[in-house]
């Protein structure tokens, strides 16, 4: 379904091969069971946010292209689906009461997953150059 000429929940967007190699490096696990949708309205309704994650899932805001040009953003929201959802320790449930605990910021998973990207970026930045530079 179209609206105003773009699709109405996204599409789906699919990572350039190199990326899903060097994620795949740095997580130890495949990454094609998680789907990409871009440009999704569901992500744009959470004000603000360039992306929010389901089970197997990234929605973004923005286009696929800008998330895997923001190697934080990439590690943090696949963090999310494969370690935390992946896992069944993330729940919406879980989610909304941490969140109103202690606010998005202070929020478990939050913290988690942007500790994971800071101390993870370096490496996915490595493994890419190399993938890069093999082609």
């Amino acid at each position: 379904m179209r609206v105003g000429g773009r699709r109405l929940f996204g599409r789906r967007y699919l990572l350039p091969a190199p990326v899903a190699t060097a994620l795949e490096q740095v997580f130890g696990e495949p990454v094609s069971g998680v789907t990409v949708i871009e440009h999704s309205c569901y992500a744009r309704l959470h004000l603000g946010m360039s992306a929010t994650t389901r089970p197997n899932r990234i929605l973004l805001a923005i286009s696929g292209t800008e998330f895997i040009a923001n190697p934080d953003l990439l590690l943090h929201e696949y963090f999310h689906v494969l370690r935390q959802w992946g896992t069944g320790r993330l729940t919406r449930w879980r989610y909304l009461v941490e969140s109103a605990r202690r606010g998005y910021r202070a929020n478990e998973y939050e913290q988690e997953a942007r500790e994971f990207a800071a101390a993870a970026v370096e490496l996915y930045r490595v493994y890419l150059a190399d993938l890069n530079s093999n082609e």
